[in-house]
C-alpha cells in the first residue's frame, strides 16, 4: 500500500510540474515585450566575444605544443612489421580529423564573436543551399569510405590466416592474469574444454586429445624476432584485451568466442634495452579493458628473442610439459592413450630416473 501511495504521489508531482511549465510558457507568449531589447543584453557582451576568440587561439596553440613536446611519451617506438602500416593510417586519420576540428572551431568561436548582439544587426534568412549540402555530404562520405576500407584491409590481414610456418601460441586472459600454452614436439595444440578448468588446469586442457599431451605452459610469452607469431586468444570469465603498444597489437579476449592476431616482431628485448638505456626494460602484455577491481595489475611479460635463442629456449621448454609437471592428471587420459601420453609428456623419463635412483641406493 505504501509503495502505491509513493507512486501516486510521484505522478501527481510530475503532473504539477508539467502544468506549471505550460502556464509559464503561456504567460511568456502573452506578456508584452519591451521595445528596447538592449535592456536584455549583458554589459560584458563584447568582452565575452573577445574571450571566446582568445580561448580558441590559446587552445589551438596548447594542443600543438603539448602534442610536440610529449610526442615521445605517448607515441612509443614501433617494433612490428604491421605497426608501420597501422601508424601511417592512424596519422592520416589524425591529420584529417584535427584539420576538420580546427576549422569547425574557428567557425564556431569566430561566428560567436562576429555575430554578437549589436542593435543595428539584422539576421539574414538563408534557408537552403544545394551546393553546400552536396559538398558536406559527398566529401566526408568519400574520405570516411577510404579510411574504413584502408583500415579494414589491414585488419583483415592481421586477423586472418597466418603465414605458413608461424609460431603458434595460445593466450588466455582471466581475472587477473594471463596464461600461455605452446604446442610440444608434435607442433599442434591440443583441444580444450571449459568444463575441465580447475585451479591447476587453468586453461581447461582436454587430455582425451593426444595432441595436448606434450603441450607446455610457461609463465611468460616468449616469441622469436623476425618470424610471424600467431596468437590464438581466449577469455575465461569477462572480456579482456591482449594489448601491447610497441607492437601496435590489440585484440579482445572474449569468453566463448576465440579470436586471433598475428604479427612479426622486429626488435628483440635485448635491442630495446640498448635503445632505451634501460636494462630492466620488458615488453608488457596488458589488458586495456576495465575487467574488474584488480584490472590495473593484469600484466604479463613478453620476451622477444633472436631466432637461435628462441630455438634453444623452446627445446628446453618442450621437456617441461604440463602433464609432466602435473602427473596426477594422467588419470584423465583414456586407457588406450595413456602409454603414448606418458611417452609424449616425458613422465616415463621421470619414472626411469626414479627407478635408477632407487637401484643405485640399494
Amino acid at each position: 500500500m505504501l509503495n502505491l501511495i509513493i507512486v501516486v504521489a510521484v505522478i501527481l508531482v510530475l503532473a504539477v510540474l508539467i502544468t506549471v511549465f505550460r502556464v509559464t510558457n503561456l504567460v511568456d507568449v502573452v506578456k508584452p515585450k519591451k521595445e528596447d531589447s538592449d535592456a536584455n543584453v549583458p554589459s560584458g557582451n563584447t568582452a565575452q566575444g573577445v574571450l571566446m576568440v582568445l580561448f580558441l587561439i590559446v587552445g589551438v596553440i596548447g594542443f600543438f605544443y603539448y602534442s610536440k613536446t610529449e610526442f615521445d611519451t605517448y607515441n612509443l617506438p614501433i617494433t612490428s612489421e604491421h605497426g608501420h602500416i597501422t601508424e601511417r593510417l592512424f596519422w592520416i586519420t589524425m591529420a584529417i580529423t584535427v584539420f576538420v576540428f580546427i576549422v569547425t572551431q574557428i567557425f564556431l568561436f569566430g561566428f560567436s564573436f562576429k555575430y554578437r548582439y549589436k542593435k543595428e544587426n539584422k539576421a539574414h534568412y538563408y534557408p537552403h543551399n544545394n551546393t553546400l549540402e552536396m559538398i558536406w555530404t559527398i566529401v566526408p562520405a568519400i574520405v570516411l569510405a577510404w579510411l574504413i576500407i584502408s583500415g579494414l584491409k589491414e585488419w583483415s590481414k592481421i586477423t586472418g590466416p597466418a603465414p605458413e610456418g608461424s609460431e603458434v601460441v595460445e593466450v588466455m586472459g582471466y581475472q587477473f592474469a594471463w596464461a600461455f600454452r605452446y604446442p610440444g614436439k608434435d607442433g599442434n595444440l591440443g583441444d580444450v574444454d571449459f568444463r575441465k578448468i580447475d585451479a591447476i588446469n587453468q586453461m581447461g586442457l582436454d587430455l582425451t586429445d593426444r595432441r595436448g599431451h606434450d603441450d607446455f605452459m610457461p609463465t611468460q610469452l616468449v616469441i622469436p624476432k623476425g618470424k610471424p607469431v600467431l596468437l590464438k586468444i581466449r577469455g575465461r570469465d569477462v572480456i579482456h584485451s591482449v594489448y601491447n603498444p610497441h607492437f601496435r597489437m590489440q585484440m579482445n579476449a572474449v569468453p566463448g568466442l576465440p579470436t586471433q592476431f598475428w604479427f612479426v616482431p622486429t626488435v628483440s628485448t635485448a635491442e630495446m634495452r640498448d635503445k632505451t638505456g634501460n636494462p630492466d626494460f620488458n615488453y608488457e602484455l596488458v589488458c586495456n579493458k576495465i575487467c574488474g577491481k584488480s584490472h590495473f595489475g593484469m600484466k604479463g611479460i613478453i620476451t622477444v628473442l633472436e631466432q637461435d635463442e628462441y630455438d634453444s629456449w623452446y627445446k628446453e621448454q618442450q621437456e617441461n610439459t604440463w602433464l609432466k609437471q602435473n602427473p596426477d592428471y594422467l588419470a584423465q587420459v583414456p586407457k588406450d592413450l595413456k602409454e603414448a601420453a606418458i611417452i609424449a609428456s616425458g613422465i616415463e623419463i621421470i619414472e626411469d630416473e626414479n627407478s635408477s635412483a632407487q637401484g643405485s641406493s640399494k
